[in-house]
């Protein structure tokens, strides 16, 4: 039998019962619909998910540090702090001299190394009568762009005499002279001003030491919801001094190494290896990216998970087609005996039935998927009204996406539907093609 008088027996045959095929392929387009909303649901969430992450921080980055050992503790500004216990002294301990540096540098894919530093005592910051704080940042580059950062005022450029700033350090501004009652002045615009920074130490007597410097605000930077948004960059050399007068000694980076050093990778791909990599050196290396495959793996779970519960709906309405498929041939017995007498064989007969089968399921997957698209377009449009009134009252940036359909989910779900009404439909059409000729044409 030739495919296409296949394709029009079949045709003709779920034409002559509409009320009952329509019945059928309902629990399909249910099935199918599900599976269509739930899965675009997860992924959609997974979209967002990585979305906010990408704003919140440069994959390609990584932070390492020194391996301190057993009851060491870093803390914020990048100082540490022993525990107690614990075997072994930390000079047995890699360190991040410029040797290791020099490693790091050589490790493929790595396209720059970075050290960091952060003022070790207490600063204060002034301008005009405002007095502010915020943390006071040493980076060993010219330029802040190397580390994902852009400027909304100036430029990312570091230089001697100047600072970039955060975009909420002017927030920490504040009136000293300000009267209980007084109306508290705006955060004020600090682009292209002059400022002073006073560090402030102690001595063993425990009398305070201030150094000021004058510096000129050349950049303003672009809010990225991390520490960046509340620090002061100067250039490393300056910080290094700082510290220095701060400690009354001279640093060796040589001997003691760095504290913090940043990791720029070409490939936000590469990060997660690269800082394998340096973990296996021993130093500890921390990335975003290691959140962002946390993150994929849970939403690919949950991606299996709602698909799952789709499904069930479908094997549901694959029973539905059985049934309809078992009763379809015990009506057609006698209709079956006279295709075979007439000389169709087995392989004839149980493609009919399989198609009818799958036909049924391919009907109710175009229903589903169409279904399922437009559902789930309503619902994007809810969640993302929702999900912005919620970033708003949170201060977070609003979501772009809440139910994503990838081009490759519509036609999975109509293949997969369209499958399941095929094995459906096996018992049943193999029972029409093995009926004997004689048997059937007697069948009343």
């Amino acid at each position: 039998m030739k495919f296409l008088d296949l394709l029009r027996l079949i045709t003709g045959n779920l034409n002559r019962r509409k009320a009952r095929v329509g019945l059928t392929a309902i629990g399909v387009v249910i099935g199918t619909a599900a599976v269509v909303i739930l899965v675009s649901l997860a992924i959609g969430l997974q979209k967002n998910a990585n979305e906010q992450l990408y704003g919140i921080g440069d994959l390609t980055l990584i932070q390492v540090s020194p391996s301190y050992g057993e009851g060491g503790v870093m803390m914020g500004g990048g100082g540490f702090v022993m525990g107690g216990g614990g075997g072994g002294g930390q000079s047995d301990l890699p360190k991040l001299t410029n040797t290791a540096l020099d490693e790091i540098r050589a490790i493929p894919g790595v396209v720059a190394v970075i050290p960091q530093e952060y003022f070790y005592s207490m600063m204060i910051m002034k301008y005009q009568r405002l007095e502010g704080n915020s943390n006071l940042r040493g980076v060993d580059t010219s330029d802040l762009s190397l580390l994902g950062l852009e400027a909304q005022q100036g430029s990312t450029e570091v230089k001697r005499g100047s600072v970039v700033i955060g975009a909420m350090v002017a927030a920490n501004f504040y009136d000293p002279r300000l009267r209980p009652g007084q109306e508290p002045p705006p955060p004020p615009d600090l682009y292209d001003q002059q400022i002073q920074i006073t560090a402030v130490k102690w001595d063993a007597e425990g009398n305070e030491i201030r150094k000021n410097l004058s510096v000129r605000v050349t950049g303003v930077l672009t809010e990225k919801g991390d520490d960046s948004d509340w620090s002061v960059f100067i250039p490393f050399s300056d910080i290094k001094a700082l510290n220095e007068w701060t400690n009354g000694t001279k640093i060796n980076y040589n001997k003691d190494g760095y504290n913090q050093v940043i990791v720029k990778v070409a490939d936000a791909k590469q990060a997660l290896d690269i800082a394998d990599q340096i973990i296996a050196m021993g130093f500890q290396a921390f990335t975003m990216q290691s959140f962002v495959e946390g993150l994929n793996n849970f939403y690919m779970v949950l991606q299996v998970v709602f698909g799952g519960m789709g499904a069930i709906a479908l094997l549901v309405a694959a029973i539905g087609i059985a049934n309809t498929m078992t009763m379809s041939i015990l009506e057609r017995t006698r209709e079956i005996g006279l295709m075979k007498a007439v000389g169709a064989t087995n392989r004839d007969v149980l493609s009919i039935f399989l198609g009818e089968a799958a036909g049924i399921g391919f009907l109710g997957g175009l229903g589903g998927v169409v279904i399922g698209w437009l559902a789930g377009q309503a619902l994007n449009v809810l969640a993302i009204v929702y999900l912005a009134n919620q970033s708003t009252q949170q201060g977070g940036p609003p979501p772009s996406v809440a139910v994503y359909t990838p081009a490759w989910l519509p036609l999975f779900a109509l293949a997969f539907a369209t499958f399941i009404g095929m094995i459906s439909g096996l018992y049943p059409a193999l029972r029409a093609a093995t009926m004997i000729p004689v048997q059937a044409l007697k069948y009343e």
